[in-house]
């Protein structure tokens, strides 16, 4: 056999030994390859010929690890292809292998440059080291003034020059071209035939794919295929011009025109993450409406996200902070509703009695009885109102920390006389009298009856429910009793504890107290401190229960981002292949297509977060309460980082786990 002249008694550098590719169509076998047994040195130029359907191609993909034989062996420098796993098969086409294809393959959305250097990229070459690569390899074959050039701003002979230059990025120590000329007008086809000749030169092994026998007759030695099994391996007049030695090993007077050798590359064998950015911000790019169809989805979700938060801390902070304007330090009683008091035990039983009793106990600062009553019409000359008035007593503003803004509030002796006094909420005074005028000493009629105003209470504002508490008319306990109500019981007793008081000990005490007088627990004892937690508690979970719901958005906002990444998969099949025959490991697929999701994710996150906030402000301007804070904005940002990487994970695993070959036929 010719290949004999080549081994000098050296191992061979490629080994098939009974190699066979058979595939399972439509439940049947087809046997491509037949038992093919074969061994190619280093330093060969070795043309595989065949016509159409006699195996070629998939004895190529063997070749270049892009496939696996059914059965036999095939051996890369001694390593048993058939035991290696993915990465590894990756690492010989990335370390071992350069291709180039009849088609180009080159990347349509890459530059010449970029082209070039992507097998170094795969190889953990940093950019600018990549980038000299490139430019000098492409300056060599003629390409300088085309290294920003498109692969569709270039011709199809330049276009394979740029092919073959990748080839050569990590060292191209065996160059597998199929049907290289193929698409080639004769010149054209003739310039890369020359190139392939000066890397043979050079050192480079080379196998030639062809079924052209003027093609084939360039080479050194000719294997001839026919139905999956070798028919001749013959030499040709070429094949005494062969050089074992590599180019970087070549004395001067061998290298082809253009000088200097080009060494192997060398780094952390790693895609650098900065280099999976730039790829997927690219591929962002490139398809801008695609892109901006998946950011919508996140913004919508991440927004919804902060606004609901937002209002529901706004809400929650309104509430506590109306109870706390009401006094943590209170404690109220009130008589049992009447369908759960025990039979026989009566009507109301609060009394005069008990608020003194109260204020007897130890801890105790301030007490007061109240009434209050429905709406009541209240006039004052030619204005008069609806409102709502409290039958109190002189604690008042002491238990409720509600300050007397002009005038003087009702005294004791008011209330043991039921004195006809009022003292008026500032909304009801704006109401009844003219802007700057002096109410004190003035009558107004409450229900017909008169009583005059004595002083008007400072600003209070809204109340939980959002009810205007300055909206009131304050009147004795004793005086409502008798001129408003006709009742000799107080609604309820607000107690206000002195300061650093024990609340839970002070509750039961006031519990004991009023069970002594009554025989009976016809009342309740409710501790402010314990209402501003059960508040507290419903406030987060309706916060909890908004955020849940516009988390949905997010969620249907993530499962959109699968969606798309699916389909650009399937749109970038070729691509993806392209990439696996430069060296590309299934973690780095996998890497490129998370980090693509991940950061369209986290650019939506940033802009939903700002549209939640400003959504949020909005609100706030119509009086919404609302309350801005980092941990939704964190809690948005995050969801959106953990969407993308969720939901990038299945395409991105899809993508890493296409077969090579399958994926490079993909039109």
């Amino acid at each position: 056999m010719a290949d004999m002249a080549y081994t000098n008694g050296a191992a061979p550098l490629l080994d098939l030994d009974a190699v066979s590719r058979i595939y399972v169509q439509g439940g049947e076998e087809l046997e491509v390859l037949k038992g093919l047994s074969m061994t190619i040195h280093s330093g060969e130029f070795v043309a595989i010929m065949g016509q159409s359907g006699s195996g070629k191609t998939t004895l190529m993909n063997i070749l270049g690890c892009l496939d696996r034989p059914s059965r036999g062996h095939y051996r890369v420098k001694g390593k048993d292809v058939g035991l290696l796993d993915a990465d590894e098969l990756s690492a010989l086409r990335r370390e071992v292998f350069g291709f180039v294809f009849q088609r180009y393959n080159l990347l349509s959305g890459s530059d010449a440059v970029d082209n070039v250097g992507m097998p170094a990229m795969y190889a953990g070459l940093r950019q600018a080291e990549r980038r000299e690569r490139s430019v000098m390899l492409l300056t060599r074959l003629g390409l300088s003034r085309r290294l920003g050039y498109y692969p569709s701003q270039l011709s199809g002979g330049q276009q394979q020059r740029v092919s073959i230059a990748r080839a050569l990025m990590n060292g191209g120590e065996i160059i597998l071209a199929d049907e290289p000329t193929g698409a080639l007008d004769s010149k054209s086809g003739a310039d890369v035939l020359d190139l392939l000749h000066e890397l043979h030169t050079a050192g480079h092994t080379v196998i030639l794919i062809t079924h052209e026998p003027g093609v084939a007759a360039r080479a050194g030695r000719v294997i001839t295929l026919h139905d999956g099994a070798v028919v001749s391996d013959t030499a040709t007049e070429s094949a005494g011009r062969t050089v074992l030695k590599q180019w970087a090993n070549a004395s001067d007077n061998k290298r082809p025109a253009g000088g200097g050798s080009i060494p192997e590359t060398r780094g952390p064998a790693r895609m650098p993450v900065s280099a999976a950015m730039a790829l997927a911000a690219r591929s962002l790019k490139d398809n801008r409406f695609r892109t901006a169809l998946t950011l919508l989805g996140i913004i919508i979700g991440v927004a919804s996200v902060v606004t609901m938060l937002a209002l529901g801390s706004g809400a929650k902070a309104r509430v506590l902070a109306s109870i706390e304007a009401m006094g943590s330090d209170l404690i109220t009683i009130q008589p049992m509703p009447r369908h759960t008091r025990a039979a026989g035990s009566g009507h109301l039983r609060l009394t005069d009695d008990d608020v003194r009793e109260l204020r007897q106990i130890p801890g105790v600062l301030a007490v007061v009885g109240e009434d209050r009553g429905s709406v009541v019409s209240v006039r004052y000359k030619d204005a008069d109102c609806q409102t709502s008035y409290i039958g109190t007593g002189v604690d008042k503003p002491l238990v409720n920390n509600w300050a007397v803004a002009s005038g003087e509030f009702f005294t004791e002796r008011d209330v043991a006389s039921s004195a006809p006094v009022a003292v008026l909420g500032n909304t009801v005074a704006e109401r009844l009298f003219p802007p700057g005028t002096n109410p004190e000493g003035s009558y107004v009629l409450i229900q017909n009856m008169p009583f005059q105003v004595i002083g008007v209470m400072g600003i209070k504002g809204a109340s939980i429910s959002g009810t205007d508490q300055d909206d009131v008319v304050l009147v004795p306990v004793t005086t409502a009793r008798l001129r408003l109500q006709g009742r000799r019981f107080v609604h309820s007793i607000i107690i206000k504890a002195a300061p650093g008081e024990n609340m839970a000990a002070l509750q039961a005490a006031i519990g004991e107290t009023l069970f002594e007088r009554h025989g009976t627990r016809d009342f309740r004892v409710l501790n402010m401190a314990s209402v501003m937690a059960a508040a507290s508690e419903s406030q987060d979970t309706l916060t909890m229960l908004l955020g849940s719901i516009a988390a949905i958005s997010l969620l249907v906002g993530g499962i959109g981002v699968m969606n798309i990444m699916l389909v650009s998969v399937v749109e970038r099949t070729r691509e993806i292949g392209i990439r696996m025959a430069c060296g590309a490991r299934q973690s780095d697929i996998m890497v490129q297509f998370i980090t693509e999701a991940i950061m369209v994710c986290a650019f939506g996150g940033v802009i939903g977060v700002a549209a939640g906030f400003l959504a949020a402000f909005a609100a706030q301007q119509h009086g919404t309460a609302v309350a801005y804070s980092v941990f939704p904005a964190a809690l948005a940002l995050s969801c959106s980082f953990a969407t993308g990487l969720v939901f990038g994970f299945a395409p991105a695993r899809k993508a890493a786990r296409l077969d090579p070959v399958a994926a490079l036929a993909t039109e």
